[in-house]
C-alpha cells in the first residue's frame, strides 16, 4: 500500500517545494526533467515529462527513486482524469506491452519487477503509448516521445546512487 500512497505524497511535495526553504534541486532538464530533493537518508529523486500527442492537464509520466523506503524505478503515468479504480490500462514502449492498473487519477505496474522493466524499456525506448479510459468518455491514448529520458535517469540514479 506504501507503494501507491508514496507518489500521491510525492505529487504533494513537488507541488510545496516552490514554497519551501529547500526546492528540489534541478538536475536535468529538457523534455525530460530531473530532480532530486530531501537529505542523505530520505533522498527523493524523480524524472517527469508529459506526453508529446493528446496531453491534457496534469497527464504525465514519472520515474521516482525514494531511499527511504527502498523503492527504485517507482513508475507514475498521472492520467489527468479520474478513472475507475482497479481498471486497466495498456502501455507500450516501442511494441512491448504492460498491463497496469489504474487507482484514482493513476496508472501503476503490479509490482517492483515490473517497474525495473518497463524502467528499463523507457531508458531504451523511442516511443511509449498509455491508453486508459475515464470514468465517463471514450477512452485515451497518451504518446510519450523518449528521447531526452535517458538522460534524466541517469541523473536521478547518480544523485541517489542507484546502479544499472
Amino acid at each position: 500500500m506504501q507503494r501507491f500512497i508514496a507518489p500521491f505524497i510525492l505529487c504533494g511535495l513537488i507541488a510545496s517545494a516552490a514554497a519551501a526553504a529547500q526546492p528540489a534541486t534541478l538536475l536535468a532538464g529538457k523534455a525530460w526533467s530531473a530532480y532530486a530533493e530531501g537529505d542523505k537518508n530520505a533522498k527523493t529523486c524523480y524524472l517527469a515529462g508529459k506526453p508529446a500527442k493528446n496531453a491534457r492537464a496534469g497527464a504525465g509520466l514519472m520515474v521516482s527513486h525514494r531511499l527511504a523506503e527502498k523503492a527504485f524505478n517507482v513508475v507514475t503515468f498521472n492520467l489527468g482524469y479520474a478513472a475507475k479504480d482497479g481498471a486497466n490500462a495498456e502501455l507500450a514502449i516501442d511494441g512491448k506491452k504492460f498491463q497496469l492498473f489504474i487507482e484514482k487519477n493513476a496508472a501503476w505496474s503490479p509490482d517492483a519487477p515490473t517497474d525495473a522493466a518497463i524502467t528499463k524499456a523507457l531508458e531504451h525506448g523511442k516511443t511509449a503509448t498509455l491508453k486508459a479510459s475515464p470514468v465517463r468518455g471514450a477512452a485515451t491514448t497518451d504518446t510519450y516521445a523518449l528521447a531526452g529520458l535517458a538522460p534524466a535517469l541517469a541523473a536521478i540514479d547518480k544523485a541517489c546512487g542507484v546502479k544499472r
